[in-house]
């Protein structure tokens, strides 16, 4: 049994305590927020994670888990302090890290006895060593300690099963001996573990999320040449997922990426690019496509409700920047719902968990309490995320619902066919669209809009303004 301090009760600093916890440690989770902390000691989770906060009560009553606000209190004892403290994006994408600072601060004035500091935040290269060049300076008395970075690869929404069952474990360090007794810590795990240089560790977080990133941009970039072609994007992805070069993984088109890691790690990434001389243009590229795609969709709805958005009620399904998490950090539907509130629209939204984290970012905007009385009488109903609960929504009740039958889907959780067969109008992301029987015999306004229809319904390419990318 290791005797743990995680510093940062947050998203990554939960889970990563309670899971050590759970692995039969002896855990602290430190944070200077008292009320986050009270709210721990009382159950209350600061964010929503599927079976965090069974695991969490669970190690706390058994006493293997505790919550702390004093340094000194948990640090005193440890042998180990993990730090897993927020880096936002700076105003030009540089990471701040403010909050790394202050932790190897605290961590210096309170260590009695030698122990090894883990980063667990995502941090710009360099910054282990800066890291220990602050505790060394700021001791007041000199006590030996190791720095090993050991970068988290998360996902939001299955972060306890990402955690126990990692398909690596990345240490980088200078000290090969600390890499192998935080090594030792995962060792029930059973997983691949690379031992690298502090640098080296660093940049794999950077360069695993950017890769991931634009694999989700190149796909969009392929459905928006899809869409001018006539081409199925879902289709295009299965027959490219089948090569095993490729693998079907982040290969879903739709409204893009968001929330705490993605747009921060790419931008950062892109920043320190710069910053050293090079010229990150695939990176400048992946996120412009992105940005470019919450556009695509607002254009879409405009062009499905006659050119114009002003005074328009339009339904928006989903407000977390993806399914099984209440994050709503640069979330699409965030963006999307602004854009279309510029335009004059009229905003009813639903989420089955973010409502509350949403209410914060949202003016003007009618929170629902599901997804049937956010379609009511609405204009159209646009999905930003793909929750399990709109995949299984009664589609004749929205139809009978809505005051027009538009849905304009940002994730392709309906196949167009039966979006055809209901008497939607139905417009996705790199797919033909479809349209109503009431649009087909409206002939002229329906071309005139959407593209020109075929005899059953389906749409032809789009022509409209959207550009296609070249990056």
């Amino acid at each position: 049994m290791a005797r743990i301090c995680v510093i940062g009760a947050g998203y990554v600093g939960l889970v990563t305590g309670a899971c050590l916890a759970d692995m039969g440690n002896d855990v602290t989770c430190l944070d200077v927020d008292d009320q986050r902390i009270a709210n721990l000691q009382q159950g209350i989770m600061p964010v929503f994670e599927p079976g965090l906060q069974e695991l969490t009560q669970r190690n706390y009553q058994a006493g293997r888990l505790r919550f702390a606000t004093s340094y000194e209190s948990a640090v005193e004892m440890a042998e180990f302090v993990f730090v897993a403290v927020g880096t936002p994006s700076g105003a030009d994408g540089e990471a701040d890290l403010h909050y790394v600072q202050s932790a190897a601060e605290g961590i210096a004035r309170s260590m009695t006895s030698p122990l090894i500091v883990v980063n667990k935040s995502t941090v710009p290269v360099g910054v282990g060593d800066w890291v220990g060049g602050i505790i060394e300076r700021t001791q007041t008395a000199p006590i030996p300690f190791s720095v090993v970075s050991n970068p988290e690869f998360l996902r939001e929404g299955s972060a306890i099963q990402d955690f126990l069952n990692p398909d690596r474990i990345v240490l980088g360090s200078a000290d090969p001996r600390a890499a192998r007794r935080v090594a030792e810590l995962y060792q029930a795990l059973r997983c691949p573990i690379l031992f690298t240089d502090l640098r080296t560790a660093e940049m794999i977080k950077y360069a695993s999320n950017s890769f991931l990133a634009t694999k989700i941009s190149f796909i969009n970039e392929i459905a928006g040449i899809c869409e001018q072609l006539g081409a199925d994007v879902k289709v295009v992805a299965q027959g490219m997922g089948l090569d095993r070069r490729i693998g079907p993984g982040f290969l879903d088109a739709g409204l893009g990426w968001g929330g705490s890691c993605f747009p921060k790690d790419i931008r950062a990434l892109e920043y320190m690019a710069a910053a050293h001389g090079c010229h990150p243009q695939l990176l400048r590229a992946v996120i412009e496509i992105n940005r470019d795609q919450r556009r695509a969709l607002v254009r879409k709805t405009r062009e499905a409700l006659g050119g114009s958005l002003s005074d328009r009620t339009i339904a928006v399904l989903g407000l977390s920047f993806k399914p099984n998490t209440d994050d709503v950090r640069d979330s699409p539907a965030i963006a999307v719902i602004h854009q279309f509130q510029r335009e004059g629209a009229i905003i009813r939204a639903y989420d089955p968990v973010a409502m509350g984290a949403a209410a914060h970012h949202l003016q003007g905007v009618e929170l629902c309490p599901d997804a049937y009385e956010a379609a009511r009488r609405a204009d159209a109903l646009v999905v930003c995320t793909d929750w399990n609960e709109f995949k299984h929504l009664d589609l004749g009740r929205v139809r009978a619902l809505l005051g027009r039958p538009i849905v304009v889907d940002g994730r392709n959780i309906y196949e167009p066919e039966r979006m055809r067969a209901l008497g939607f109008t139905y417009l996705s992301v790199g797919r033909p669209g479809v349209l109503s029987r009431d649009a087909v015999a409206a002939g002229a306004h329906g071309r005139d809009q959407l593209g020109k229809p075929t005899g059953d319904g389906r749409l032809g390419p789009l022509h409209s303004e959207q550009q296609t990318h070249q990056g």
